[in-house]
């Protein structure tokens, strides 16, 4: 009991809990208002929900306006190429036509001559090109150059259908020049990418195992489909055929190579003219270029001469025999017109500069002596 007059001392540690509980419990009731009270969420729909209103913009960049004038004056003659294969199905007694591959091009004359890319139709056996005003359209294989990876079909459209694409050159182009490129890329219709020349006169092989010489090289996104369409300059020009990327993954990786213009349009008359290209050369079979190397030589050495060519004519001579059967190495091809020849890469691409029926000097090794001869070029077909 408790001492008369003396009020009971309260335990300290009592107290502290009491206040802890007290404040936790105050804290919780807050919390609890703030939940239900306070942070309740609102309704997920609003019936007054409008559009917000268009932000004003100014006029479009001139260079945009451009590129806009661009596309829409020359999309219309960038066409899409669909190759086809025949197959019979003996069980139904009907014909199958299987898609090989899918491509661009373009058309070149109001005769509904179309260009594109060898490797685009070189498996079908039929095609057919759709318009840019979506009709689709039956080809006829005109002609092809393989080693420059160039073909020409023919579609019988009217003329009022088509719209041929304007020509430039590209002689004269720069690197950092503006280009862009019109195609189907994945089979999308009519795309244009943009980039800049990358690199000139480069060099890639064709389905051939040739060289393509002089090829553009081109940021531009070119991507499978965009074979065999056109690359263009700023002013909407023809300078080149996109024909090839540089690709571990196969798409675009900012490398594509199109043949220059220049070159298409040296081939593209032949094959509407003859169906086939007609090349300057000299009427020779060539050597292993190993052959000249152990004779101890730079230059292609000729390993037979083509009876009644222009090198037969000029007095070159191939591997043969003397009176006393002992073999006798062919003449050396060292350089034409002073230029220096190192393989056979070196004298297609002289030849390819020259036309048939001019005359070159060909510098040539005979069993050590080095002779000029001049050869007036023959016609030489694929």
């Amino acid at each position: 009991m408790p001492h008369p007059g003396l009020m009971p001392r309260s335990d300290p540690i009592l107290a502290l809990m009491r206040l802890v509980f007290v404040s936790a419990l105050l804290v919780l009731v807050a919390l609890m208002a703030w939940y239900f009270l306070g942070s309740r969420p609102g309704p997920v729909h609003n019936p007054a929900a409008q559009p917000l209103p268009i932000a004003a913009r100014a006029e479009l960049a001139a260079d945009e306006q451009a590129t806009i004038q661009l596309f829409e004056r020359v999309s219309p003659a960038v066409v899409f190429i669909t190759s086809v294969a025949v197959q019979r199905d003996w069980f139904r007694m009907n014909i199958l036509e299987i898609p090989q591959g899918q491509g661009s091009g373009f058309i070149w004359s109001r005769e509904g001559y179309i260009v594109t890319n060898f490797h685009v139709i070189k498996d079908g056996r039929q095609w057919r090109v759709a318009l840019a005003d979506q009709t689709t359209w039956r080809a006829r294989l005109v002609g092809y150059e393989a080693s420059q990876d160039l073909a020409v079909l023919k579609i019988d459209a009217p003329a009022d259908r088509l719209s041929p694409i304007e020509l430039g050159t590209s002689r004269d182009l720069k690197v950092g020049q503006r280009v862009f490129a019109i195609g189907n890329p994945f089979g999308l219709d009519h795309s244009m990418s943009m980039g800049i020349i990358s690199g000139l006169n480069r060099e890639i092989e064709s389905v051939t195992r040739r060289r393509i010489q002089g090829v553009i090289q081109t940021d531009a996104a070119i991507n499978p489909g965009n074979s065999g369409g056109p690359l263009l300059d700023s002013a909407g020009r023809l300078i080149g055929v996109n024909t090839a990327i540089f690709s571990p993954s196969g798409a675009s990786a900012g490398v594509g190579f199109a043949v220059p213009v220049d070159t298409v349009n040296r081939i593209v008359p032949d094959l509407i003219r003859d169906g086939r290209v007609t090349r300057a050369g000299l009427g020779v079979f060539l050597a292993d270029e190993s052959a000249a190397r152990r004779a101890g030589l730079e230059g292609v050495m000729i390993h037979e001469v083509q009876p009644g060519s222009a090198a037969e004519k000029a007095g070159l001579l191939g591997n043969r025999s003397d009176e006393d059967r002992n073999r006798l190495r062919g003449d050396i091809l060292l350089a034409v017109n002073g230029q220096r020849i190192t393989n056979s890469s070196d004298l297609f691409k002289i030849l390819e500069k020259h036309k048939v029926g001019e005359t070159v000097t060909v510098t040539i090794d005979r069993l050590g002596q080095r002779l000029d001869v001049p050869v007036t070029l023959q016609a030489l077909y694929d």
